[in-house]
């Protein structure tokens, strides 16, 4: 009997911390989709410019998205967005008008990306957008995102 009970807690437990952890990810959406999302619900969205051959893009989303802290802010504040813009035949919708993926990286940063990964900040409601550049592990990131939460939303 103690081992029947002792084995169904520690099932228990193992499922609990996989339950968390999932709960813990960033979920992320299209351009289109996170768009909309974010002008129906007034909040920032967190576009990350990424493409498949970027080895530190992929690195970005281990060493800062993946982390608890990260996430948690990202979830809760932000609408996530991937978008490769080297992606063809989408078309995204951006203030009315209809891009490629070329296009559109050119049209949310003002024609400033020059490298991968870049970071967009995008706030619908107030027509912002900020832009940061390059490679950032969580202790990098996380001011960044406190930040700009404060700027956009004029809270911590």
């Amino acid at each position: 009997m103690k081992k029947i009970i002792i084995t169904s807690l520690i099932a228990l437990l193992a499922f609990g911390n996989i339950s968390m952890k999932k709960a813990d990810e960033i979920k992320w959406l299209g351009f289109n989709e996170g768009y909309a999302l974010a002008k129906k619900k007034n909040k920032i969205m967190l576009v990350d410019v990424y493409t498949d051959w970027c080895g530190w893009c992929k690195r970005m989303d281990r060493d800062a998205y993946a982390k608890n802290d990260i996430s948690s802010i990202v979830s809760k504040d932000y609408v996530a967005v991937k978008f490769n813009p080297e992606v063809a035949g989408i078309t995204y919708t951006y203030n009315g008008k209809k891009y490629d993926g070329q296009g559109l990286a050119g049209a949310i940063s003002n024609n400033s990306i020059s490298g991968y990964p870049t970071t967009i900040f995008i706030y619908p409601k107030q027509n912002k957008t900020a832009i940061v550049v390059g490679y950032k592990d969580a202790e990098g990131l996380k001011p960044i995102l406190e930040d700009y939460k404060k700027q956009f939303y004029g809270k911590k």
